[in-house]
Parts: C-alpha cells; structure tokens; sequence
C-alpha cells in the first residue's frame, strides 16, 4: 500500500493542529487504498490521537529517543510515545542529523529501541548537495544502510525515505533518473539485510499536488515524505488523491 506521510516539523500549536484535522478528515475518508500519517511536535500527539480515534490517519511521531527513561532532559522515550497512541516515528532526518549531530550510531540505537517497543520507523537517508556534486551519492546511502540497520533481525516495520538533504524545503526536485537511480540501489541494498521483505521506500523533498504524479509513476516510489505542503489540509489531501 502507498505511504503518504506529513512531516509537520516544527509547525502548528495544538489548536491549529487540530484544526487542520477538522478539515482534513472529511477530505480523505474516502481514501483506502493507500496509507495517511500525520507527524505533529510531541505536543500536540495526545490531542491529535483522540481527533484522530476512529479515522483512516495514522498518527507518527518526529522524533524519539533511545532510552526508556531516565536523567535525559527534554528527551521523549518509545514508551511515552506508544502510551500516547503513536503508530510510527521518524528517525534520522537530515534536519536531526545536521542540526542536532545525529550520526548513524545514534540513528542505529533509536531504531533498535523502536523496533524493541513495537514501533513502526521511518528511516531518513540522503546526501548533500557536495556529496551529490562528488559523486558520492551512492557511497553515503550504502553507508548510512549498513550503519542504520547494524543489528537488525525484524523488518516488518521499518520503512525507508530518501531524501535528497540538497530538496528539502528549498522547491527543487530531484529529476526522474536521480529518484528512480536512488531508489533501484536502496532497494538492492535493502536485498542484503531483508531478502524476503518487501521493504517501502518513499521520496521527500519539495513533493507537492503539482509534482506528485510524476514523483509516484517512477520505478520503487512506494510513497513520500511531505513537508511545506502537508502543512494546508486541501493541499496534502490533493497530493494523496493525485490521479493515475
């Protein structure tokens, strides 16, 4: 089934998140065919859980930590996250990883912990602009896959998003050959650790109602990643109802 994902970032207070649901449900409650998350902050996941009780929506979460408790300010553990109804948690997002010095270790552990406490992942890779200019795009995905998914036995929640870091936020798109040349080598490196699993792998940066079907036709496009775009109910709903 197709992954449609919204990255709220640090977006919305609860009363506009829970506006936006208000006028989002009723836009796709038709929809069944294919897979809707919503990544609200942490605070606004308890009041959207309860909007979202009963509805078609998954509710996931931006981020996590990988303890279950303990002296760590200002973390939020997997536990906490499962006791307030999230479904599925983004990890290693490149903003995480730039703004915040996550390295693949890190990244490894929270997956693990994830994985540990019956949670679905969501696991960002991409290269830079400089690693992309150097040819080394393919190099930092391999390396960012081994180093992510070091220790791993259960597949079945995980899903894989690539992002471009050089289209995130900035409305330019990753062409048709850099998405579908992108895709094919994760999904062949992903042969290696789950050769029975069928793996997703969705595509983030700069989607939009109007790039969509475009970005969903190319080869191993199981879904994406949205960011600007899902932050407007209409316009994240024309995205996930694009047409074939």
């Amino acid at each position: 089934m197709k992954f449609f994902l919204a990255n709220w970032k640090m977006h919305k207070t609860i009363g506009e998140a829970l506006e936006f649901i208000d006028e989002f449900i009723p836009l796709v409650k038709d929809v069944s065919n294919k897979e809707i998350a919503l990544a609200p902050t942490f605070l606004c996941l308890e009041k959207v859980h309860e909007a979202l009780k009963g509805t078609n929506i998954k509710l996931c979460a931006q981020n996590v930590f990988y303890e279950k408790q303990g002296a760590y300010t200002g973390e939020i553990s997997p536990l906490m996250l499962k006791d307030v109804g999230v479904d599925y948690v983004i990890v290693g997002h490149s903003e995480r990883r730039k703004y915040f010095q996550e390295n693949d270790e890190i990244i490894n552990k929270k997956i693990k912990a994830c994985n540990e406490n019956g949670l679905k992942v969501i696991i960002c890779i991409g290269e830079t602009l400089e690693e992309r200019q150097k040819n080394r795009t393919f190099e930092i995905l391999k390396k960012q896959i081994i180093r992510g998914l070091e220790g791993i036995s259960n597949f079945n929640n995980i899903t894989i998003a690539y992002e471009p870091v050089w289209a995130i936020g900035t409305g330019i798109v990753a062409n048709e050959l850099q998405i579908k040349e992108a895709h094919l080598f994760i999904k062949e490196q992903l042969k290696e650790f789950a050769p029975k699993n069928s793996i997703r792998i969705l595509y983030g940066g700069s989607v939009t109602a109007d790039n969509i079907k475009k970005i969903m036709n190319i080869e191993n496009v199981d879904g994406v990643l949205v960011g600007g775009a899902s932050l407007n109910p209409v316009n994240f709903a024309k995205i996930i109802k694009y047409e074939d």
